[in-house]
This record gives C-alpha cells, sequence and structure tokens, in this order.
C-alpha cells in the first residue's frame, strides 16, 4: 500500500452509501456467525472456534462503531480507529490467557464439528473480503474493517487445520498452538491500527492548528 502512502490523494473515510450497505451486510454476517461458533465451539469442547466466534463478535461491533463515525472528523474517526485497535489487542490477550487456562485443563475438541463450523465459518468470511475488498485502503477506521476480515479468514483457515491436526493426533495441542496464533495475529493487527491511528490523531492537531 506503500502507493496509496505517497500519493497526494485523501485516504477513503467511508462516506459512501455503497460502503454502508456494505458493512451492514458484514455486521449481519458476522452477527449470525458469532453465534453459530459460539455453540459449536462450547459443545465441541473447541478454545479455537470459541476464539473465533469471540472475533466475530467484536467485529461486529467495531464494524457498528465504524458506521458511526463515518463523516465526522479526521480526529473522531482516530479516536474511534484507536478505540477499536485496543480492544483488538485486549481480546488477542484474553485468548492468549485462556488458551494457557486450557492447557492445564486438556480436553480434546470434537475435530469433525471444528472442521464442519471452520468451513461454515470460511465461507462467510470470504464472503465478506470479497465485499469489502474494494475499501481496503482507506483511513485507519476504514482499514481497521478489511484488517479484521481479513483476519476472520485467516483464523477461519487455521481451525480447519486445527480440527485435522486433532482428528489425526488425538490432542488437544493442535486446537491450542491455534489459538495462540490467532491471538498474536490479533495482537499485530491491533498495532498496526492503533499506529495509524495516531498517526491520524496527530495530523488532525496539526491540521487545526494550521488553521
Amino acid at each position: 500500500m506503500s502507493h496509496f502512502c505517497c500519493s497526494q490523494q485523501p485516504k477513503f473515510d467511508g462516506v459512501s452509501d455503497g460502503y454502508r450497505r456494505v458493512l451492514w451486510i458484514v455486521i449481519g454476517i458476522n452477527l449470525t456467525m458469532f453465534v453459530v461458533e459460539l455453540t459449536a465451539g462450547g459443545l465441541a469442547g473447541s478454545q479455537a472456534l470459541q476464539a473465533d466466534a469471540l472475533d466475530f463478535l467484536g467485529d461486529s461491533l467495531t464494524y457498528g462503531l465504524s458506521l458511526f463515525v463515518i463523516g465526522m472528523s479526521l480526529r473522531a474517526r482516530a479516536n474511534a480507529a484507536l478505540f477499536k485497535g485496543v480492544t483488538l489487542g485486549l481480546m488477542g490477550l484474553w485468548i492468549f490467557g485462556s488458551t494457557a487456562y486450557e492447557v492445564l485443563v486438556l480436553r480434546v475438541p470434537d475435530a469433525p464439528v471444528m472442521g464442519a463450523i471452520g468451513a461454515l465459518a470460511l465461507i462467510a468470511n470470504l464472503i465478506c473480503v470479497f465485499l469489502l475488498m474494494r475499501y481496503r485502503d482507506g483511513d485507519a477506521n476504514v482499514r481497521s474493517v478489511w484488517l479484521c476480515s481479513r483476519n476472520d479468514a485467516i483464523g477461519n483457515v487455521a481451525v480447519m487445520g486445527a480440527g485435522a491436526a486433532v482428528f489425526m493426533t488425538g490432542t488437544a495441542w493442535p486446537d491450542l498452538i491455534v489459538a495462540a496464533l490467532m491471538a498474536a495475529l490479533f495482537t499485530w493487527s491491533a498495532l498496526q491500527i492503533i499506529r495509524q491511528a495516531l498517526e491520524e490523531r496527530r495530523e488532525s492537531v496539526q491540521t487545526v492548528a494550521a488553521e
């Protein structure tokens, strides 16, 4: 995305009826999959599925925040992105902690359920990624939506892989490793969002000072 950063054109700020419609569709998909994965993860005893379900819920809330701040000042949008980045980072820390707990009470998850629900979640997230593809370059608020959707798709592939590994090994370790890797991905994305949001906040302050 270096070409975008080097250009003099302003970053897309989400002010578009088409973008708003896409966000509403993506929110509906994420809320539905949150309920499905949380239920299936509990029944299957899968930490990876439950971690992914939490991500669906977090995405739904942050996408709603993205909708709310569209059209507001750069500072307001940057603050919203900063909040989303911090929230995503906390989610990663929560997954790290819960994964450590599961290590102490190892219970082999239901591999077939993990694979089936992981495949369903992957389809849902690929639809979201396809819808958001054209909006992946934008300000911190817009970009955070893209990063969350991309992480979801990666996470679903990882959950399916964990399900296969659990089936072959008969242990819970693959599920726990995937949950930890997903947490690391969330944390890295959070740092990217926070960095861009802070830059845009500084930009907004400089703009106000110049006026």
